[in-house]
């Protein structure tokens, strides 16, 4: 288990996005490792998919569309902080990737993804 002292912060951030709508697609967050490069060991990998968070990141770790990101520091998937995001609409899990990535960053948070 690794401690990540942001955590509450990513959950307080990501609570604030809401979709209207049911869908197929979903958003995820996976711990990314910088403990080699940067005083904070953790980032964040903001990402949306029509696969399962789990799935998608099984993917990036396979080399399958991977980001770099997560292909090469990619620790596990946060499923918490977006449990409520699952199974949204497309055009509205696009629109929230992106606002979660520039609220995660304006927070403090090492971001990669949500674009």
């Amino acid at each position: 288990m690794r401690y990540v002292h942001w955590l509450p912060t990513a959950y307080e951030v990501a609570g604030r996005c809401h979709a209207t709508g049911k869908g197929r697609t979903n958003i995820y967050l996976v711990l990314l490792d910088y403990s080699d490069s940067r005083a904070d060991p953790h980032g964040v990998y903001v990402g949306m998919s029509k696969y399962p968070p789990a799935q998608r990141f099984d993917q990036h770790k396979a080399g399958i569309r991977a980001a770099g990101s997560v292909l090469k520091r990619g620790l596990e998937v946060l499923t918490g902080p977006v449990l409520h995001l699952q199974f949204i609409p497309r055009a509205e899990a696009a629109r929230i990737e992106e606002e979660l990535a520039e609220a995660l960053r304006a927070a403090g948070l090492f971001v990669q993804g949500g674009h």
